[in-house]
C-alpha cells in the first residue's frame, strides 16, 4: 500500500470511530478553516484556491443540516434554519468571491464551534458508555449521523 493510501485509510479509520460530539466539532473547525482560507485565497487573488475552500465549507453546511433531527429537541428548527442561511449566503460568497459575505459566515459560525466544543467536553464521560448512534441522538442528530 502506498503512502497515499495509507494516509487516507488513517484517515477514514479514525473518522469511522470518533464519537458523534468529537466528529461534529471536527466538521465545525474545518467550515471555520476553509471559510478562512477562502477569505485569505480572495484576498490573494486566488480564486481556483477560493472555490475549493468553499465547495468543502457548503458540503459541510449541506451535511450538518442532513443530519440534524429537527424534531430532537426545542432549538433544532431555528439550528436547521441558521445551516440553510448558511449554505445559501456560502454558495453567493463562492460565485461572487464576497469577502464582507464570507466573514458574516464566519460571525455565524465562530458561536456554533465554541458551543460545540463545550458540548462535546460535557458529553465526554458519556461518550464511552454509550452507543455511537445514541451519541449522535443526544447531540439533535439522526442516528445515521
Amino acid at each position: 500500500m502506498n503512502r497515499a493510501n495509507l494516509a487516507n485509510r488513517y484517515a477514514s479509520d479514525g473518522l469511522a470511530v470518533t464519537p458523534g460530539p468529537v466528529l461534529v466539532v471536527r466538521l465545525y473547525e474545518r467550515l471555520q478553516r476553509d471559510i478562512a482560507t477562502a477569505i485569505a485565497a480572495i484576498g490573494d487573488r486566488q480564486i481556483e484556491a477560493a472555490h475549493k475552500a468553499l465547495v468543502n465549507a457548503q458540503d459541510i453546511a449541506f451535511e450538518l443540516r442532513l443530519a440534524l433531527d429537527v424534531d430532537a429537541w426545542e432549538g433544532a428548527p431555528q439550528l436547521a434554519a441558521l445551516y440553510d442561511h448558511l449554505v445559501s449566503r456560502l454558495t453567493v460568497a463562492n460565485t461572487t468571491k464576497s469577502i464582507p459575505m464570507l466573514e458574516e459566515c464566519a460571525t455565524l459560525v465562530a458561536p456554533l464551534v465554541e458551543a460545540w466544543r463545550d458540548a462535546s467536553l460535557a458529553m465526554a464521560p458519556n461518550t464511552t458508555a454509550t452507543p455511537q448512534g445514541a451519541t449522535a441522538q443526544a447531540a439533535g442528530f439522526a442516528a445515521s449521523a
